[in-house]
């Protein structure tokens, strides 16, 4: 175990462990990189950030990892022995694996190619090919048996051999040595290369030196050449003991074969410089160093047994074979097997940190323009936010000023349409009759004309000032708010809040304003009693008496033995006092005397005393005719006359009462038409903040993912980092010249 430990053939195993984590690592790598670029590159949000090819790249690299890792751990160092049949081969494989592994023996004992590799079992088996089937093996002649009792195998085809690695420490450190047949048996040369040969570490041309170097032997290491580029070649001189029985001519000989071996290696193959030739060169007995390892192993002497002279010479040259065969085959496998692997890894790991520096520069280029644009759009919203609170007091200001000029326009034309109340209603034309029914009509027709006449004269003089207002007003909301709106609203605008013209309604409801007028169109003498009270005592007063006086008539006189009459409060019809009429007949008479109807009493006395009955009777006479003039003269046209101006002159009172109501109507509709028209602009500001909020939450998403892709990109460059370290590392510990 102590030897096997010092082998050379650790720096094979050791360098294999280290590249095959390192290659592990690699490939965890990559395949985390490869998830990476792809959802960079899926991501829709981040767009341009990765490529497609970059995903495709990657993921073929994790492909190609997956076979190299693969491919390294089934890697063994391979040495590969060729020779002419009966030359040793399979004794020599033998004596350094310190057994009889494979059959030896006078004759061809190996009529096709076995390759013999350690099993952590303890139970040798071998393996045919095209044949998953593990075959025991007991022993060396049962092995020989089996395979010559084959028919199927032939010389091109191949046996695997597995040997408990218990046995043998040569094969505990991952190599596989290849015995053949003899170079001679075939002429199939080329397809041996091709399947045996062009991974072989080592070759091992085993001569016979009781011969010479055969050209069968030359030929099948020219086409060997020709494959592999300087392929390492020993050259054993096997059976050299045969020396001992001529001592004289044993340096001559050996200097005959060295030559001839040199002068192949260099000048014809060319694998080797002439100073390197020698330690290529070996002159061994393959079977004496079998007998003395397996008596050893027997715990026997070494030397023991019937051994020719200058064994000791040959087993020492045997062992620095072996020396010099395991430095070789490590140090070239390791090269071989690791080289343009770790090339390759090394190149896979630089493009792979090549893309995530391109990932990361396009992100943080990408994330510098996401960030100012953000900032563009929080300093427009903030903008549009201040701005709209001051243009909304100032156009509040507006509106207010606005409808309070409509309000006292419209009340001064009205004012002024009442004052031509009686020349709208002495336009008006119908059939007039003094029946109910007719009469109705006439009041119906009349509140129409009215109406409309009035707002046909309020608009005109009315509707276009507070239009143009309106107009101007609101093109001054547009003009002031459309700053705040993007370009693709402004070119809109026109079509989402249109400009219309705007139409005061002076809606008076006349029908409902005149509803309880009560028109008086009976005849009523000028100097009769009812006209002369209602002259003196006023309407109201007027109206009063005549009642009282109606009600006195109809109360009879009251009995003094009855002072409970139940009749005390049917005076009057409307509970008018006696006491208020009192006060009104005594108000008329200081009126009458007041106006110079005292006057006129005195005048009558006088003119009675100096003239007499005669200008009464005259004066009944003209009273008389005066009365029947009107009375003729009462006509429909008197009637309708009288009709219109008590109509006019109720109607003007009930105007006068709602002039403030319909100019306050008609600056509500102002009002809320300017404020329809901000409401909307408003509206399209408000819309464009909540779509600045949206995009600015929006750039804020996709910044935070590009701060992601930075970082994960900037962890998975410092891992290649890491990786390219290691790789270079081993570089300078295995493949690397030591100084």
């Amino acid at each position: 175990m102590a030897e096997s430990d010092r082998s050379p053939l650790k720096h094979f195993v050791v360098a294999k462990k280290k590249i095959s984590t390192i290659f592990d690592q690699l490939l965890e790598y990559i395949t985390e990189g490869a998830d990476f670029v792809e959802k960079t590159y899926r991501n829709t949000e981040l767009k341009q950030i990765a490529t497609e090819q970059q995903a495709s790249m990657i993921h073929g690299y994790t492909k190609k990892l997956a076979v190299i890792s693969e491919v390294l751990a089934r890697n063994h160092m391979k040495v590969a022995f060729f020779g002419r049949t009966s030359n040793g081969k399979s004794s020599v494989v033998n004596a350094m694996l310190w057994d009889r592994v494979l059959p030896s023996g006078i004759g061809h004992t190996t009529n096709c190619f076995l390759s013999v590799e350690g099993t952590d079992g303890d139970k040798a088996y071998l393996m045919t090919e095209g044949s998953d089937e593990k075959k025991s093996v007991k022993t060396v002649n049962q092995l020989g048996h089996a395979l010559h009792m084959d028919k199927d195998l032939d010389a091109g085809c191949l046996v695997r051999v597995f040997w408990p690695k218990t046995k043998c420490a040569l094969l505990r450190d991952d190599l596989v040595l290849v015995d053949s047949p003899g170079t001679d048996v075939t002429t199939k040369l080329d397809s041996w290369i091709d399947k045996f040969c062009l991974d072989a570490d080592v070759f091992v041309l085993v001569a016979n030196s009781e011969s010479t170097l055969m050209n069968t032997e030359k030929h099948f290491f020219h086409k060997v050449n020709e494959r592999l580029s300087k392929p390492n070649i020993f050259i054993l001189n096997n059976r050299w003991d045969a020396s001992a029985s001529e001592p004289e001519y044993m340096e001559d000989v050996r200097k005959q074969h060295t030559d001839r071996c040199i002068n192949f290696l260099v000048d014809e193959l060319k694998v080797v410089e002439r100073e390197q030739a020698l330690n290529r060169i070996f002159f061994v007995s393959a079977k004496e160093v079998l007998n003395s390892r397996m008596q050893r192993a027997q715990g026997m002497p070494e030397a023991g047994g019937a051994l020719a002279e200058g064994f000791e010479a040959r087993l020492q040259e045997f062992q620095c074979f072996e020396r010099t065969f395991e430095e070789c085959i490590s140090q070239s496998a390791v090269k071989t097997k690791f080289e343009q692997h770790t090339i390759r890894a090394k190149q896979i790991t630089e493009t792979v940190k090549g893309i995530m520096d391109d990932i990361n520069i396009q992100a943080a280029d990408k994330r510098i323009n996401l960030l100012k644009e953000r900032d563009d759009k929080m300093d427009q919203s903030d903008y549009v936010r201040s701005q709209l609170g001051l243009l909304t007091e100032d156009i509040k200001g507006k509106i207010k000023a606005v409808t309070e000029e409509v309000e006292t326009k419209v009340s001064s034309a009205m004012t002024d349409e009442i004052c031509r109340l009686s020349g709208l209603v002495d336009e008006f034309y119908s059939d007039f009759h003094p029946s109910p029914q007719v009469l109705e009509l006439y009041k119906n027709a009349l509140h129409k004309h009215i109406e409309e006449g009035m707002g046909r004269s309020l608009a005109d003089r009315c509707s276009n000032a507070v239009n143009a207002s309106v107009q101007n007003s609101q093109q001054n909301m547009i003009e002031n708010l459309k700053p705040l709106l993007p370009s693709s609203v402004q070119c809109q605008l026109h079509m989402l809040i249109p400009c219309r013209k705007f139409d005061l309604s002076y809606d008076l409801n006349f029908s409902s304003l005149c509803t309880d007028f009560q028109e008086n169109i009976e005849f009523r003498f000028s100097l009769g009693w009812t006209s002369l009270v209602n002259r003196f005592l006023g309407p109201k007063n007027a109206h009063r008496a005549l009642l009282l006086m109606e009600s006195s008539a109809q109360i009879p006189r009251r009995l003094a033995t009855t002072p409970s009459a139940p009749n005390i409060h049917a005076l009057t019809q409307e509970n008018v006092s006696q006491e208020e009429i009192m006060f009104s007949i005594g108000t008329g008479l200081a009126s009458l005397t007041s106006k110079s109807s005292m006057t006129v009493v005195i005048v009558t006395g006088v003119v009675w005393r100096t003239i007499g009955w005669r200008l009464i009777a005259a004066s009944f006479s003209l009273y008389g005719l005066l009365y029947l003039y009107e009375k003729l003269t009462w006509t429909t046209r008197a009637k309708e006359r009288a009709f219109k101006q008590q109509f006019v002159d109720y109607a003007t009172k009930k105007l006068q009462m709602v002039v403030r109501f319909t100019s306050a109507n008609c600056s509500h509709q102002v009002q809320q038409e300017m404020a329809t028209t901000f409401a909307r602009l408003c509206q399209q500001v408000d819309l464009t903040q909540k779509n600045l909020s949206e995009e600015i939450s929006r750039l804020t998403m996709k910044i935070d993912q590009l701060d992601a892709v930075q970082h994960h990109s900037k962890t998975l460059r410092h891992k290649a980092t890491g990786l390219e370290t290691e790789l270079d590392s081993f570089i300078k510990q295995y493949l690397q010249p030591q100084q």
